[in-house]
């Protein structure tokens, strides 16, 4: 049986181990046409730039862009103060939630690097 070409699996670019401090990945939130925008999750950093209608300047997950969303991301919350990294008070239900963002987000965006304190 032959597989659709929309079932084919994305190729992505080898990733990347560039390091971003926080401050570094909050230049990449979308305000800026010209730049990248980028989204970290459990300190991998993704380029979402593709679906800059959604994490862009007035796309529904901006709150996400140019930082370490994993707390939020884990409580499916879009609320600016839950868009943190540190997600160590996520109970396991949502530590899955967040594990399943990120393998979603591996297989459809290019690793570009790290955050790094």
């Amino acid at each position: 049986m032959s597989q659709k070409a929309s079932e084919a699996p994305k190729v992505l670019d080898p990733p990347k181990s560039t390091p971003f401090t926080p401050a570094e990945l909050a230049k990449f939130d979308g305000s800026d046409p010209t730049i990248p925008v980028y989204v970290a999750v459990k300190s991998t950093v993704f380029d979402v730039s593709e679906k800059r209608n959604l994490y862009g300047l007035n796309g529904s997950y901006h709150v996400f862009a140019g930082k370490d969303a994993s707390k939020g991301l884990g409580m499916s919350s879009l609320n600016l103060e839950d868009a943190v990294a540190d997600y160590s008070t996520l109970d396991e239900s949502q530590l899955k939630v967040l594990d399943d963002w990120y393998d979603r987000f591996s297989k459809q965006y290019n690793i570009v690097g790290k955050v790094v304190s």
